[in-house]
Order: C-alpha cells, then structure tokens, then sequence
C-alpha cells in the first residue's frame, strides 16, 4: 500500500483514530532532503503490516504544519493513540523509521 496523503480533512481519521501506529512525513515538493526520504517512505508504506505511513505536504497543509509546530523539513512524526510520541527532522535510513514506528 502507498503512503497515504493526508489533508487537514483527512487528518484526525487517518492519523488520530488510527488503532495502530502511524508515521507521519511532513514534505514539500521543492524540499531537496524531502525528495531523499519519499522513495524510502513509499517503500515503507508496501511493507508494513502493524502501522501506518501517512505523508503532509507543507504547502498545501500550512493548517497542519502550523498545528504540529512544523519548522523544518522533512519532519517525521510517529502517532500513537492520537498522540504525537516521536518526532524527528531531516533525511532519514528506512532502519531508522522502522525503529521510529517500534517495527
């Protein structure tokens, strides 16, 4: 399964009521490091079973980002029972999302 776009509209059913941990990427399009770690996002959204990968475009979320405190990106969020547990900004190896997601 791909990566799922979250919108504001979308948000609190995709990530906040989800019943398993969700990953969050929050990207742009012209962000250089964002376009490193959307391969690896991608194939991390086929390949997991027990999450969720999720993925906000800045731009077009400018609600989102600001709610979330969204400074720099990409930032990399992990919910878990609608709570934000994990938080980490800049490229990261698909080992270190999986270890972000406790998958």
């Amino acid at each position: 399964m791909a990566a799922i776009h979250v919108t504001k509209d979308n948000f609190k059913q995709e990530v906040l009521e989800a019943d398993v941990p969700v990953l969050v990427d929050f990207w742009a399009e012209w962000c250089g490091p964002c376009q490193m770690v959307l391969p690896i996002v991608e194939e991390l959204a086929g390949e997991v079973k027990d999450a969720k990968v999720c993925k906000v475009n800045v731009d077009e979320q400018m609600e989102l980002a600001k709610e979330f405190r969204v400074m720099s990106i990409p930032t990399l969020m992990v919910f878990k029972d609608g709570q934000k547990v994990k938080s980490e900004v800049g490229a990261k190896s698909k080992e270190e999302l999986k270890a972000m997601l406790g998958v």
